[in-house]
C-alpha cells in the first residue's frame, strides 16, 4: 500500500519574551529530560545498576534511527567520542491530562512537539561532556520525514524545530539536529514530563538556589529568594517557569534549567547517592520506566558503557551551553541559528579540543553568579588559545583526532555554564 504525503502545516507554538502563555501543558514540556541529561552526565554509575529485568519496559517503546547501525555489544568503555540526543515531548499522559484542561481534551489536544531538545557530547579521551540546549522556537531545515500513521510530511527549509516530533517522531528530531550540527547520533531518547517528577522524587529532590525571588502566575510559583528544595511537581514547575525568570523568554528558562542539571550532577556524584545501593536501583530503575528510547540504546551494556566514560568527568569539563541564535528578521518571536559561532562549537568538538566560555551565564538573564560565581571544584588552569580550532580530520585521516592541550575559547554570542560553577535563578515578582 502505498504511503500518503501530506503538505507541512505548522502549529507555532513557542514564545520569546513578555509574550502571552502558550498553554501549560506546552510550558511544562520545557522541564521534560533535564533529569535524564543529568543523571547521563553524572556518571553516578546508575547504569551499573541495571538489569534485564529493569530494562525489559525500557525496549518496550523502542525506535529505530535512520540510517543507524547496530551497537556490538562490549562491556569496555565506549571508543572514541560519542553523541546522545535527549528530547521531550508535550503528550498528554492519561495519569496528568487532568490537569491540563483544553490542551488534553479540546480542539488542541492532538499532536505532540519536542519541546525540549539537547545534544549530549561525550569527547574521546580525555572525556570531557558538552550539552547543548536547542531554544523550542529555532527556526531551522526539517527533513522529509514519515509519522506514526504512515504520513510522509515533506521537507521545509524554515519551519520551527519542537515540529520534528509531530512530523516523523524521534528520528524525525535526531535528522534534524544531526542536519543542523553536523554530528552524527547514534544514540537518542524520548522523555514525557512524568518523567521529571519521579526522577527528582527518586533522587530525594534536587537543591537549587534563588537569587531574587520568584512568582509566576502561570506555574503557581510564589517563593523566596535563597536555597530551595524541589521535588516532584514542585521540580516541574521549576524547570518549566520562564516568566518567573530573567527577561521572561525561552533562553532565560534555559539556563535555569542547566543550573538545576548542574545541581543535579553535583547531588548524583555525592555520597549521599554514591554509597547508597537502594537509591541508585530506584533511581535507575525509575529513569528506565520513563524513557522511550532508539533502538540503539536498549541494550543494558550500552548504557553501563555510557556511564563508564563520562564516570570521572570533573565538574569544570561538564559544560551546558545554549545553541547561539539571531533574531529572526521574518519574526520577533522566532530565532534563527548563529552559524558562525554555532561552527566554532561543532569545530571543537570535532577535534577533541576543550572548551572555554566566554559569554554570558544566560542568553536571557535567567541566572546570575552565585558569590561570584566561585565553582564548586578548583581545576588546574589550563591554556588557551584564541584561534580558530583546527579542522576536523578528513576521511583520510585518522577517525580519533589527537587531543589538545589546549582549549578553544567559544564566541561570546554562546552562552552557558559548567556544573563547577555555582548560579542561582534570577528570579522576578512581577508576575
Amino acid at each position: 500500500m502505498s504511503k500518503k504525503t501530506t503538505t507541512r502545516a505548522r502549529r507555532i507554538v513557542a514564545r520569546h519574551g513578555q509574550l502571552s502563555s502558550p498553554g501549560p501543558l506546552r510550558q511544562l514540556m520545557s522541564a521534560v529530560g533535564i533529569a535524564l541529561a543529568a543523571i547521563l552526565v553524572a556518571g553516578a554509575g546508575v547504569a551499573a545498576y541495571v538489569t534485564y529485568d529493569l530494562s525489559s519496559s525500557f525496549t518496550a517503546d523502542a525506535v529505530d534511527l535512520k540510517n543507524q547501525p547496530a551497537v556490538p555489544p562490549d562491556l569496555g568503555e565506549l571508543k572514541g567520542g560519542v553523541n546522545l540526543l535527549l528530547a521531550g515531548t508535550d503528550e498528554c499522559e492519561p495519569e496528568f491530562a487532568q490537569y491540563f484542561g483544553d490542551r488534553c481534551s479540546g480542539p488542541d489536544a492532538e499532536g505532540n512537539l519536542n519541546d525540549v531538545n539537547m545534544l549530549v557530547h561525550i569527547s574521546d579521551a580525555p572525556r570531557r561532556v558538552t550539552v547543548v540546549s536547542f531554544p523550542r522556537d529555532l527556526m531551522v531545515p526539517i527533513p522529509a520525514c514519515t509519522d506514526a500513521e504512515g504520513v510522509e510530511h515533506s521537507a521545509s527549509r524554515k519551519a520551527q524545530i519542537n515540529s520534528a516530533f509531530e512530523d516523523g517522531g524521534l528520528s524525525c528530531v535526531v535528522e534534524t539536529i544531526s542536519d543542523l550540527s553536523g554530528q552524527d547520533i547514534p544514540f537518542a531518547a524520548k522523555v514525557s514530563f512524568g518523567g521529571v517528577i519521579n526522577i527528582t522524587d527518586a533522587i530525594g529532590g534536587v537543591d537549587v538556589c534563588i537569587a531574587n525571588g520568584i512568582k509566576d502566575r502561570y506555574t503557581g510559583i510564589d517563593w523566596p529568594a535563597g536555597m530551595r528544595t524541589v521535588k516532584g511537581l514542585d521540580a516541574l514547575q521549576f524547570l518549566r517557569t520562564r516568566h518567573g525568570v530573567g527577561d521572561g523568554g525561552d533562553l532565560g528558562r534555559i539556563s535555569n534549567q542547566q543550573q538545576y542539571m548542574s545541581r543535579l550532577a553535583t547531588k548524583l556524584k555525592s555520597e549521599d547517592v554514591l554509597s547508597n545501593p537502594a537509591t541508585l536501583y530506584k533511581l535507575a530503575s525509575t529513569a528506565l520506566r520513563n524513557v522511550d528510547p532508539s533502538t540503539s540504546l536498549t541494550n543494558p551494556f550500552t548504557l553501563v558503557q555510557i556511564a563508564a566514560a563520562v564516570k570521572d568527568v570533573p565538574f569544570s569539563d561538564i559544560v551546558f551551553v545554549q545553541y547561539p541564535t539571531a533574531a529572526d528578521p521574518a519574526d520577533p518571536n522566532r530565532v534563527v541559528p548563529d552559524e558562525d559561532a554555532a561552527e566554532t562549537l561543532w569545530a571543537a568538538l570535532d577535534a577533541n579540543q576543550a572548551i572555554t566560555l566566554s559569554g554570558e551565564l544566560s542568553g536571557g538573564d535567567g541566572v546570575v553568579a552565585e558569590d561570584g560565581g566561585q565553582p564548586v571544584e578548583t581545576p588546574a588552569p589550563a591554556p588557551v588559545e584564541t584561534d580558530a580550532p583546527a579542522p576536523a580530520p578528513t576521511s583520510e585521516a585518522s577517525s580519533t583526532p589527537t587531543p589538545s592541550s589546549t582549549a578553544i575559547v567559544l564566541p561570546s554570542e554562546i552562552a552557558g555554564q559548567t556544573a563547577a560553577q555555582s548560579t542561582c535563578s534570577n528570579g522576578n515578582v512581577r508576575q
